[in-house]
């Protein structure tokens, strides 16, 4: 596996292939990843015990949580992995990591497969804001395109970012294969013991939204949704745990919408603890991304047993089941959304409903069940590769003379 991200730097992309790397040595399959250092060291990195390569990297410009690997690594990364019979090659990520993995794939000839994380044409306009969207659209399309016809095969976490592509006129194999959820790594947690950490009385509404606080996560709508529910509960609370690139310009807007003493914002958080005491100190967990692919968090919300009100927007869309899936679907729209979100923290019947549902519907996503699913592409890659690779021996000689 190649990507652009991983831990230390905390988002979906990283979570995502830690979980499929765990499924997969489970499945006996050995995985090599490699990704970029986040220090400033030099030389390449080799973590034999782990599998993991971190090759240098350098800073990103007005992005100081992510690294762009150094192109003059891969001559020496493609002498580390000449020898260890590499049978396919995963991209997750489609900058450099995309670039590197093409190539090696090329070299190794082995075949490549590569996830389609993020929608970009709802992505790219946040960050390029002096370029019209139009054109930002435009380009990321012929650019998703062109990247995607590269490979071999392309893996999408969502029914409708497979729409997408297929609109766009990418012509390879698109598979639908989620992430899903080790469920076990959710079953602890104490939401009591987070609302004493963070001097939060027992009884007061607790709204929670984790994740990548960035503009394109959508959270202004939150903010503004929670003007209207403060109206009919006054003490209302929403956590927000994580940390982005656009967590001043909301701190600035919760002063502004004068919800100061309505919102705490926390940063990150131990997986192994703060995390799932934060889910379990909640009544609800609220979502209003545009351009998810997946929506991890959703499912970790349900595996915490937390119910979840969110807009039903691609990759949301798969997740959410409003009829037995432990949640409420709402419009991005102020008067419907605070609507449910008061009538959840008002009832508490339909909170010990939803709860029960999550407990069920979770066990449909299990990390197990995909990495299954995606053990099978790799194996049908392999075997179709093996006899493009044979096919030129097969065939007969040619007759000297003979037209063909």
């Amino acid at each position: 596996m190649i990507s652009d991200v991983y831990f230390p730097r905390v988002n979906g992309v990283s979570t995502s292939i830690k979980i499929f790397i765990t499924e997969h040595q489970k499945l006996g399959n050995r995985v090599t990843l490699i990704c970029p250092d986040y220090t400033d060291k030099t030389q390449i990195e080799y973590d034999a015990e782990y599998s993991v390569i971190r090759l240098p990297a350098r800073h990103v410009l007005f992005d100081p949580e992510d690294r762009l690997i150094k192109s003059s690594c891969f001559p020496k990364l493609l002498e580390i992995l000449q020898p260890c019979k590499i049978d396919i090659i995963h991209i997750q990520t489609p900058f450099v990591a995309h670039r590197f993995g093409v190539k090696l794939s090329s070299l190794l000839n082995v075949p490549c497969v590569e996830t389609y994380h993020t929608f970009f044409e709802e992505y790219f306009h946040h960050y390029i804001p002096l370029v019209p969207k139009r054109i930002l659209r435009s380009l990321s399309q012929r650019f998703s395109v062109n990247q995607c016809n590269q490979l071999d095969a392309v893996v999408v976490p969502s029914t409708a970012m497979k729409n997408v592509l297929s609109n766009y006129g990418v012509s390879t194999e698109i598979n639908i294969i989620p992430t899903g959820l080790r469920i076990n790594e959710f079953e602890g947690g104490d939401g009591s013991r987070f609302r004493k950490t963070h001097e939060i009385a027992e009884s007061r509404p607790l709204l929670v939204y984790i994740g990548r606080v960035a503009l394109e996560k959508n959270i202004h709508f939150l903010l503004e949704m929670l003007v209207a529910v403060k109206i009919q509960i006054p003490d209302v609370l929403l956590i927000i745990a994580g940390e982005g690139p656009a967590r001043k310009n909301l701190q600035k807007y919760t002063h502004k919408l004068n919800l100061t003493d309505n919102v705490m914002f926390v940063g990150y958080m131990s997986r192994e603890q703060e995390l799932l005491d934060c889910y379990r100190a909640g009544q609800a967990f609220v979502f209003s991304s545009r351009t998810e692919t997946q929506g991890l968090v959703l499912l970790e919300a349900l595996a915490c047993g937390l119910p979840v009100i969110s807009t039903a927007v691609m990759g949301t869309i798969d997740v959410l089941d409003d009829q037995e899936g432990g949640c409420l679907i709402a419009k991005e729209d102020v008067d419907d959304f605070s609507g449910k979100v008061i009538k959840l923290l008002y009832d508490t019947r339909l909170q010990n409903v939803l709860r029960h549902q999550a407990s069920r519907y979770i066990q449909l996503w299990s990390a197990p069940i995909f990495a299954r699913k995606s053990s099978q592409l790799y194996h049908q890659l392999i075997q179709e590769e093996k006899i493009d690779n044979d096919l030129p021996s097969l065939l007969p000689e040619p007759v000297p003379g003979r037209e063909y």
